[in-house]
């Protein structure tokens, strides 16, 4: 499965008001598009924080005709080619490669400072794709989406969810003093925890891993609201977000209450649950989240909310059972969304690393680039494709002790052509300047 291309997950994120909504009824488009070019983004390789309407429109009709295929960014004709000097190459990525937070900005006021370009000379749409050409510019993903200001209900359940990490216990876990985050996801209109698990660090794997859960469980979202934290902007999130049609939402930094109603949800958990846990029960991760589950499903989901007059979560959830999204057949091929995909070189011997362990490729791939796919969460590796994502060879685990005794492929020989060579013979024209009298 090819990897979305990472500047239509932008123009994805940025189109999120429009491309999450149903029919528009007349005046809404414009409404919206106004709306959101009136927003600043952090726009990938610009320096401008503003889209016109126009180009808004564009994308948007883009993404009607072809979906997020149609917002991908378009390959130039002079696709790794610069136009820039040698000199001025080297000095743009040594610039970069000293201090890569250095913006396309500050980059050409260091070469015009130091003499190297005349000012006001040097293209940034040049230096930005030679960056680009030697993966030095990272495109970045989806704008923050202005959170809302009022008091507000999602219409259903499965309208909309909230992520959210917060710290937990720190506990003797196999012997060792281990620190414990919880990863919830909790839907908005019935305040169900979708899924939720104490985890080991708070990094994008183990948010995945719980997305997953979750979606197994309970369905597919509209919307998925998180905050502005390094993992929840990873570039697999927002993929796996982006091929489900779930309309990924950060929340502006530094305003909580634009997930109120989760951190709602970890106040109860610390006042129910851990207030209550014994911790001499725990002896490893699993006793942990087993007492979680079992405490979620026999006691919170059961339990009458405040919010929610008479229902349970557990109640108000299979209310909207009609309108809540399945992943019908899109379960048996869930696992494959999940997949990561790793850039290795072949070695000599044709193989590859990945978490310590090394795994053998067609031996044909060696010396060449190629995107190992893994499952992150097993650990397993499935095969090697090619940049453009078809699949290209096998991988399997290294197995040294049974390589000693294996048959080696040996390269194909041309047979020797019979008869005089037809071009130039470098030892016959030597031969005939130092013997000139010996030919017949």
């Amino acid at each position: 499965m090819n990897d979305i291309d990472e500047m239509a997950l932008f123009r994805l994120g940025v189109l999120g008001p429009l491309t999450s909504r149903g029919e528009l009824v007349r005046g809404d488009l414009a409404r919206l598009i106004r709306q959101i070019a009136q927003q600043e983004y952090a726009i990938p390789g610009s320096e401008r924080r503003h889209i016109s309407e126009k180009t808004l429109r564009a994308w948007y009709d883009l993404w009607r005709r072809e979906g997020i295929a149609g917002l991908a960014s378009k390959p130039r004709t002079d696709r790794g080619a610069s136009k820039l000097s040698e000199p001025v190459q080297s000095a743009v990525l040594a610039a970069k490669r000293e201090n890569p937070r250095r913006s396309i900005r500050q980059i050409r006021l260091l070469l015009e400072g130091t003499g190297v370009m005349p000012r006001d000379t040097l293209s940034r749409s040049a230096v930005h794709r030679l960056l680009k050409t030697h993966g030095l510019s990272r495109i970045a993903g989806p704008a923050v989406v202005a959170d809302e200001k009022r008091s507000f209900v999602a219409e259903h359940a499965g309208s909309i969810w909230y992520g959210d990490v917060m710290h937990g216990p720190t506990l003797s876990l196999d012997g060792k003093r281990r620190k414990t985050y919880l990863v919830s996801l909790m839907d908005d209109a019935s305040r169900l925890i979708t899924h939720s698990a104490f985890c080991l660090s708070e990094t994008a794997l183990e948010i995945e891993g719980v997305l997953k859960q979750a979606l197994l469980r309970r369905g597919l979202p509209g919307r998925l609201v998180v905050d502005n934290g390094s993992a929840y902007r990873s570039a697999t999130l927002q993929g796996i977000c982006a091929r489900l049609s779930i309309r990924l939402i950060y929340c502006r930094p530094y305003q909580p209450t634009a997930k109120g109603k989760i951190e709602r949800w970890h106040r109860t958990l610390r006042e129910q649950f851990l207030a209550e846990l014994d911790t001499t029960h725990i002896r490893e991760l699993g006793d942990l989240n087993a007492r979680l589950w079992a405490w979620i499903e026999k006691v919170y989901h059961c339990s009458q909310h405040s919010a929610l007059g008479e229902y349970t979560p557990l109640s108000r959830y299979q209310r909207d059972l009609p309108r809540i999204r399945l992943l019908g057949p899109l379960a048996a091929t869930l696992d494959e969304l999940f997949w990561h995909r790793v850039k290795r070189l072949v070695r000599r011997d044709g193989t590859v690393s990945y978490e310590g362990k090394r795994f053998e490729v067609p031996y044909e791939l060696t010396g060449q680039h190629v995107r190992l796919v893994v499952d992150p969460h097993t650990g397993a590796v499935m095969h090697v494709e090619n940049e453009a994502g078809k699949t290209i060879g096998a991988a399997t685990e290294l197995d040294a002790i049974a390589n000693s005794t294996r048959r080696r492929q040996r390269p194909q020989t041309e047979p020797a052509t019979a008869g005089p060579a037809t071009g130039p013979n470098l030892i016959e024209i030597a031969h005939r300047q130092q013997f000139p009298y010996t030919e017949e």
